[in-house]
């Protein structure tokens, strides 16, 4: 018999729980899917908490043929197979599962039909796409990131499962008690599909015990103790409103840039034990140029090597050469003002879109751009003494503008610091004696 967490597999959009960002009325899926304009896309998050069940529910709403296959396991050979099924019946959905595992030679064998529509590519991972997928696949798909589920979302499939009696466990007329069911969300990690295989073995071992005593249930109460030899512990636990894994990855990066070596440790080791290490890996990258960055810009150096040495050895090796990153940037002087300046800029580049590029700055490197009074007057820094000389940069009503910041909380800090007070004064002067 296939597993529980198979068969209750969504049909339609309206039977997923959770992810009602995407398949909410009026979200993206659901008009998609209204509207029949289908485009290929890659649904990334943790494990169980829906990828395959919104594409086999998108397959369902459209009628559309339907096929799985896996990026790693899987060869050209079974994409062949699709590609001849679409040229016969019309549109297929392929799920591909752990995408990011996908090589070239397959790679190269799908693109053309992405383009023609003629397949149309849900791709399931867990891991970062902006990260781990290649950037021609990642062209032509639409990325959306699904959450992890709330308690609220698996109690809600957790009850339907009991009650569904085509599907489900309906036949069983089983209950759980409330300390059961807490501790089958709790222990599920906000893993469904771990979570529905778990409360399976939980109502049908019981059962089983129970007709072994030559007992005829009709009915089956599970309480604690019981659930509890049915559900592989996890390390992990995400709380009530299914976002614990981004409060630990918040207290880790909190920990670091408050200088908390030993809580910086102590969350570091709860993420390597989840084995989420993409989710390490790009948290801190982001800590060293968010809060250390120009104050130690070896550090920043550093924690990239380590990113790049611990993706190649693994956990758990990996965690070594983590602890090395993290201690160093937990003891590293502090800085965000880098930060705090490109999201000045960028707070100007929102409230003053059409701001014009200065005309000695635009392109000239075209016939007719000299008419247009592109490039005319521009000066040459390379050819003034030092390499540098004044002129206008910014667009007219931002001259004057300073995003940078500099703390100095180091030397090297100090040292842009001063360079940058002293080229600002410079180009002040300048602009105003010309």
């Amino acid at each position: 018999m296939q597993p529980l967490a198979y068969r209750m597999r969504p049909t339609t959009l309206d039977d997923v729980v959770g992810q009602e960002h995407l398949i909410g009325p009026g979200k993206i899926i659901r008009r998609m899917v209204e509207a029949r304009l289908l485009s290929s896309m890659i649904l990334y998050g943790p494990p169980g908490i829906g990828k395959t069940s919104i594409a086999s529910a998108i397959a369902g709403s459209t009628k559309y043929a339907f096929r799985k296959l896996n990026a790693a396991t899987d060869t050209k050979k079974d994409l062949q197979i699709v590609a001849e099924e679409s040229k016969m019946s019309g549109t297929v959905i392929l799920l591909l599962d752990e995408i990011h595992r996908l090589d070239k030679t397959k790679q190269d064998f799908l693109l053309p039909l992405l383009e023609s529509g003629k397949i149309i590519l849900i791709g399931a991972t867990t891991e970062n796409p902006y990260i781990s997928i290649s950037p021609a696949i990642r062209s032509r798909c639409q990325i959306f990131e699904l959450n992890p589920l709330s308690a609220h979302d698996v109690e809600k499939a957790i009850k339907r499962s009991l009650v569904d009696k085509e599907k489900g466990l309906g036949k069983y007329h089983a209950e759980l008690t409330d300390a059961a069911l807490q501790m089958l969300i709790d222990k599920g990690n906000g893993d469904l599909r771990a979570t529905l295989n778990g409360l399976e073995l939980a109502v049908t071992s019981t059962y089983q015990e129970l007709k072994q005593e030559k007992k005829e249930p009709s009915h089956i109460k599970i309480d604690a103790a019981e659930m509890g030899n049915s559900i592989q512990m996890k390390s992990q636990n995400y709380d009530q409103n299914g976002d614990g894994h981004y409060d630990l990855v918040s207290a880790f990066q909190k920990s670091i840039r408050g200088s908390d070596t030993d809580a910086a440790l102590y969350y570091l080791a709860q993420l390597c034990e989840s084995g989420d290490l993409p989710a390490i890996f790009r948290r801190l990258l982001v800590i060293a140029y968010e809060d250390i960055g120009l104050a130690n810009p070896a550090a920043c150096q550093h924690t990239t090597s380590a990113v790049q040495a611990a993706n190649m050895v693994g956990l758990p090796e990996a965690r070594i050469i983590l602890a090395n990153a993290v201690i160093e940037l937990c003891l590293s002087p502090k800085s965000n003002s880098a930060i705090n300046a490109i999201d000045t800029a960028l707070a100007d580049v929102r409230e003053n879109k059409n701001d014009p590029i200065p005309d000695h700055l635009k392109d000239s490197h075209y016939k007719g751009a000299e008419k247009l009074g592109h490039g005319i007057n521009y000066l040459y820094p390379h050819d003034y003494p030092g390499d540098w000389t004044a002129q206008q940069y910014l667009p007219d009503n931002l001259v004057g503008r300073s995003y940078f910041k500099p703390k100095g909380n180091s030397k090297y800090e100090k040292v842009l610091k001063k360079q940058y007070e002293t080229l600002s004064k410079l180009q002040k002067d300048g602009l105003k004696n010309k």
